[in-house]
């Protein structure tokens, strides 16, 4: 193997051979090695993906022998090093690589010796198919896809580039396809994908990302811009598209994030991107929403928490933890079982409670693996309770992001199989959010949960527009009634109204119902007498881990434990 410094003729006979090998890469990474100085050219891209050194390196095999995955680091070093030493003219191997942000991708590389006429070895190219990212162009469209989206946000982020990203899409295509059919709903995209690049492509980089949604990427553009430029897409999408004579009246939705904190991954970004898309979505009627990444109390910035919250979960759930909020008999007071909660704490940002990053995590792909983590957990908590109080329940909270895998209760029925917990001791609360599912998929799931014996709440009933729809169609066994509906009960009759009225629907579909927020004795009292079946509050108990549940079961020294005194 030469050690002598390339000269520059070499280098640029190398990359000339290297342009050559990318006009017919075709979605794979390139790279090119002179085998007489061991000097290498490797695709940008590829460079900027697995965080290597630079687009020219010395002994580039062996650099990226620490990016592939230990396990298959031997089979990959015996592969190169009978390339080197002629024992072989082709390589063809697969292993997984690790890229930038540590995580690992599996790989396909293929390269072939160049020789020259007189058989001196010349040259060794080929290139490294990333199959975690397949092609980078959207076939509909021709935009840059999804992945051509993560892999320039990654290269933004890595330089440091401030940056602002939108992303938009139209609402309900799905009844436009049902109507007009899928190829008016592909002319559709097509004809939104061409309005985008004809109107900003000199500003910013347009993507196609998955189903109606498309994604900006601007360095030229601020908010002013984007909301003006959002107006008049609006504007000109509902004056209707013409498709085949019919004229399509369309809405969207949109949402936007400005990058200048680079202490943060791309899938944080993305997470809080589709957050702020959501929201405009589902709660702002299609205006542009903007995530504000502004500094709050503790002087920290959003992004840089969620950031460090959503890495917790890659590295062993470390800063989660569970505590648990009993809930009570109305009449008895004594204990029915407890709702399990969510907390995060680190010595940076302290606890943070679940409202303020279950929104955002809702929109990551690591979230299910939370869930199975809270589910396992509480699980594992909570059968040290049942040798007490054998009867009692413990209610996990669900997200719709859970209950939309196929798996899910595949995976509630094994974690309870490993826990040796009983699914009659389990509730499973599902909230408003959840009807962003599919209804017939919320059912089935919910049909199959309930055959099976673990019952199942609708948890801040009330709190959405879509709550009396959810109860209608799906069959809960318990509406938990939201503290805000009677915080001030007391004294105001019209909370006194909502909750019979409350109590009387619940009655109709044969649901119990457990009222949250119960503070104090004259909460108590007045709520006791609408039929309510159990009650949760700081009145009996502020949420606590399980070893001090434990305490006081065990005491018998919780308020509502008094009667036995």
């Amino acid at each position: 193997m030469a050690e002598e410094k390339i000269t520059e003729k070499a280098i640029k006979q190398m990359d000339s051979l290297f342009e050559a090998f990318s006009i017919i890469a075709e979605d794979t990474h390139v790279y090119i090695c002179d085998m007489r100085y061991n000097y290498s050219r490797w695709s940008k891209t590829l460079v900027e993906t697995f965080g290597l050194e630079s687009e020219y390196m010395y002994d580039a095999g062996h650099v990226w022998a620490e990016h592939v995955h230990p396990d298959d680091r031997e089979a990959y070093n015996k592969g190169i090093d009978a390339l080197f030493t002629g024992e072989t003219t082709e390589h063809d191997m697969q292993y997984r690589a690790r890229r930038a942000d540590g995580e690992y991708d599996i790989c396909t590389c293929r390269g072939i010796i160049i020789n020259d006429m007189e058989g001196k070895t010349l040259y060794f190219g080929g290139a490294i198919r990333n199959h975690s990212q397949g092609s980078l162009i959207d076939t509909l469209t021709g935009l840059r896809n999804q992945y051509g989206f993560f892999a320039d946000l990654k290269s933004y982020i890595m330089n440091k580039t401030p940056i602002h990203i939108a992303m938009g899409g139209i609402r309900k295509l799905t009844e436009v396809n049902e109507v007009y059919g899928y190829q008016a709903g592909n002319q559709i995209l097509q004809r939104f994908g061409r309005y985008l690049q004809d109107h900003v492509r000199n500003k910013s980089g347009v993507y196609r990302l998955d189903g109606s949604r498309f994604a900006l990427i601007s360095t030229e553009q601020n908010e002013e811009m984007f909301d003006y430029q959002y107006d008049k897409i609006r504007e000109a999408l509902r004056k209707g598209i013409n498709i085949d004579g019919s004229n399509i009246i369309l809405e969207t939705s949109a949402g936007m994030i400005h990058l200048e904190d680079f202490n943060v991954d791309y899938q944080t970004v993305y997470s809080c991107l589709t957050y702020a898309y959501q929201q405009s979505k589902v709660k702002n009627n299609g205006d542009l929403v903007i995530f504000r990444n502004s500094l709050n109390d503790d002087n920290r910035k959003s992004l840089e928490k969620f950031h460090a919250i959503r890495a917790s979960i890659t590295h062993g759930f470390e800063g989660f933890y569970l505590v648990y909020q009993p809930v009570v008999d109305s009449n008895t007071e004594k204990l029915l079982g407890v709702e399990a909660l969510l907390r995060w704490k680190n010595d940076n940002y302290g606890v943070i409670p679940p409202d303020l990053f279950i929104p955002f995590l809702e929109q990551d792909p690591l979230f299910p693996q939370l869930g199975e983590w809270i589910i396992e957990t509480a699980l594992s908590d909570t059968k040290k309770l049942l040798e007490y109080v054998p009867e009692a329940v413990v209610n996990i909270n669900l997200s719709y992001s859970q209950m939309e895998k196929i798996s899910f209760t595949d995976t509630v029925w094994e974690k309870l199989r490993k826990a040796g917990f009983s699914p009659k001791n389990l509730c499973l609360e599902v909230t408003e959010r959840c009807r962003l599912l599919d209804m017939e998929l919320l059912r089935n799931v919910i049909v199959t949960l309930k055959a099976g014996g673990i019952r199942v709440a609708l948890d801040d009933f009330g709190t959405g527009f879509s709550s009396l729809g959810l109860l209608k169609n799906l069959p809960f066994d318990t509406i938990k009634i939201d503290k805000s509906f009677v915080m001030n009960i007391e004294k105001d009759e019209r909370e006194k109204q909502l909750l019979r009225n409350f109590t009387d629907i619940a009655g109709v579909f044969g649901a119990y119902v457990c009222v949250e927020g119960i503070e104090t004795p004259g909460m108590r009292d007045i709520i006791r007498e609408y039929g309510i079946h159990s009650f949760q509050g700081y009145y009996y108990s502020k949420p606590i881990t399980i070893d001090e549940l434990l305490e006081k079961v065990k005491t018998g020294s919780y308020c509502f434990a008094r009667d036995e005194k």
